[in-house]
């Protein structure tokens, strides 16, 4: 297995579809090796970004496995095996492994939440299996896993790190107690790595903006990470992953093919990202960048 903390750079990928709404694998194998091209060393599939939630479980553990087959050399494949189904997530985290993913991703129980000790449990369940990291992302589940249960779980010789979504002194907490955290959050990814010790970020930025993130977890560079400012807001401006599936569209770099209920964002907005992205001074080259009319897209 792949240790993965050596992992700055683990990019939540985005899940490209055909117009008749399956899987469009081509597509996916080409940003995936976009990604390995511009220095990713580890993927989250079919996660938020992947749009796990939109999938059946079927279609979780056969994108894992597609990925370990053909890339499982070049990169930590973690999988979203997560979910708030404690037996449910047994059962795909089970699978996952079985398919050869290095690492699985476990979110706390959303909607239906449960008490401390049901969280001790419902991880304990998943932890048990093997190489996991702990998710945590209030604004999703409207739950908070706090620092005191985080340590607990730390102490499960399975448990590899954190992504974390509450800031960039939690996870220099988390860090100062040997806890691997990397950044849940774009706009703070660089001064979580910088200045508060982070191992890393798990980017949604980076499925555009490869090379761009990796500079930032490389090094130190406050008017890179500033220039971002305005294009991490309209990165978030609606749901995640909207904005993005909306521009990489625009991109050419997937088919404009939306599974609902995600729509694109409105023609106004795509026009404004547009002025945005191209307003960076980055390298990644978007010439084929263009306004896409309401009627190209298609939503299944």
């Amino acid at each position: 297995m792949k240790d993965i903390k050596e992992a700055t750079l683990i990019t939540a990928i985005k899940t490209p579809y055909l117009p008749n709404g399956e899987f469009d694998l081509e597509t996916y194998d080409f940003l995936v090796q976009r990604q390995i091209d511009n220095g990713t060393q580890g993927l989250v599939i079919s996660g938020t970004t992947g749009e796990g939630h939109l999938m059946s479980w079927d279609e979780h553990i056969m994108l894992i496995a597609h990925t370990v087959n053909l890339y499982s050399d070049d990169l930590v494949i973690i999988g979203n095996t997560g979910s708030n189904n404690t037996k449910e997530a047994v059962k795909a985290t089970k699978q996952g492994f079985a398919v050869g993913m290095d690492c699985s991703l476990q979110i706390n129980p959303y909607y239906g939440k449960t008490s401390e000790d049901g969280l001790r449990s419902h991880f304990k369940s998943t932890l048990d299996l093997g190489p996991a990291m702990i998710y945590n992302v209030p604004p999703r589940t409207n739950q908070d896993i706090l620092p005191h249960i985080m340590e607990e779980l730390a102490r499960h010789e399975n448990m590899k790190g954190v992504k974390e979504c509450m800031g960039s002194e939690r996870i220099g907490g988390y860090e100062k107690k040997g806890i691997a955290c990397w950044s849940g959050n774009d706009d703070q990814c660089h001064d979580s790595r910088h200045d508060f010790g982070s191992h890393g970020v798990v980017s949604v930025t980076s499925n555009l903006l490869p090379k761009t993130v990796r500079k930032l977890m490389d090094e130190k560079n406050d008017d890179l990470n500033n220039s971002l400012n305005e294009f991490y807001s309209w990165l978030f401006c609606a749901p995640n992953p909207i904005p993005l599936n909306t521009m990489m569209a625009m991109a050419g770099l997937i088919k404009p093919v939306f599974r609902l209920p995600y729509v694109p964002l409105n023609e106004a907005d795509r026009a404004k990202g547009i002025e945005i992205l191209k307003s960076l001074n980055v390298e990644e080259d978007f010439s084929d960048l263009r306004l896409l009319k309401d009627n190209e897209f298609i939503l299944v």
